[in-house]
């Protein structure tokens, strides 16, 4: 058992070992990929064209079922020519107004899922549910501020982006450049989800849910309760490797009882533009399952944390983006299991 000056030690590396993750988390660490449309892996936002003109053109999206879009992000990091859009996003139209669920990784990133919006619908755009704290699916809030939506997201992501902003904004500036980051901000909750909550569009219920700590401690999920579709957040990847900000044992665990519930789709946080339920679980279960078992076995040998990053990897070739993630869930599943 450790002294309490070691145990304080580590609980401040650790802290700092989470910031830096937050830091780089979904994409936000360098430049790469190059680029070929309607493939998830290499699929950017904008055109050569656009980029040259910077024009904001409509985001791609998707009619996964009646009224309810998709964005499909690629499987890349953040860059300039993607605009940081490397996290799933959508929208929702109902009779009397529509719901954005996740906006992109930039200002520039959710105008164009507003102008998307726009090319289908005038009904107001009533609200932005973000599903978790992390930039690729948040950054593109401010897009939305003229048009009086309400924002809505867990209880705990307020606290989350206001200790993660810094660091959030200042890395996708760099990595984006000045262009594709112009305007970007932070833009928090102004409703929060502490358990559940049903919002109307207009005889089109949303059923939003706040999960305990699980892929972050900001996890929420919204249903379409008309059409079954499910969006997920990041508590569900395919294809994207998983990126962990929260504890595997308890993710491993979520998704063991969000499986019992039924859905006609799921629309993941990374990955396809939707899929079939349960299903669609089992590749990030295994994976979970896997890094888990990597790691204990390191923890049983006596093994150093520092060797988790490149031996916890019995999913290697499965996923892409492995090298950019694995190595920070095999730290951060280490913390977590050494004292077990």
């Amino acid at each position: 058992m450790e002294g309490a000056t070691g145990s304080t030690s580590r609980s401040g590396i650790r802290r700092l070992a989470l910031l830096i993750w937050a830091a780089i988390a979904c994409g936000l660490l360098a430049p790469g990929g190059s680029v070929r449309a309607e493939d998830p892996r290499t699929n950017d936002v904008r055109t050569d064209d656009a980029h040259a003109q910077n024009a904001i053109l409509p985001t791609p999206v998707t009619e996964v079922a009646a009224g309810v879009f998709v964005h499909m992000a690629p499987y890349q990091l953040a860059t300039p020519r993607n605009l940081g859009f490397i996290g799933n996003a959508g929208f929702i139209i109902g009779r009397d107004a529509v719901a954005v669920i996740d906006t992109g990784g930039s200002l520039r990133a959710g105008a164009g899922l507003r102008a998307a919006i726009r090319l289908r619908t005038s009904v107001p755009i009533r609200y932005v549910i973000n599903t978790h704290v992390h930039p690729d699916h948040v950054l593109g809030n401010a897009a939305f501020l003229e048009d009086g939506t309400e924002f809505v997201g867990h209880a705990a992501l307020p606290e989350a982006l206001a200790a993660r902003q810094v660091v959030y904004l200042a890395k996708a500036r760099e990595l984006m450049g000045e262009e594709a980051f112009a305007g970007t901000r932070i833009v928090p909750p102004t409703r929060l989800v502490t358990d559940t909550l049903t919002l109307d569009l207009g005889d089109r219920p949303l059923l939003l849910e706040a999960w305990p700590l699980a892929h972050s401690g900001t996890d929420l999920t919204v249903m379409d309760v008309n059409t079954g579709t499910w969006f997920l957040g990041d508590l569900l990847f395919a294809g994207h490797v998983p990126a962990l900000d929260g504890n595997a044992l308890k993710w491993i665990a979520l998704l063991d009882r969000m499986k019992q519930r039924e859905a006609t789709r799921v629309v993941p946080g990374h990955g396809p533009a939707a899929l079939s339920w349960p299903e669609a679980a089992l590749p990030t279960e295994r994976y979970l399952r896997r890094l888990v078992a990597d790691v204990r076995h390191l923890i049983q040998q006596g093994r150093p944390m520092t060797e988790a990053g490149g031996s916890a990897a019995s999913e290697a070739g499965e996923w892409s983006l492995f090298d950019e993630f694995n190595p920070r869930n095999a730290v951060t599943t280490f913390h977590d299991l050494e004292w077990e």
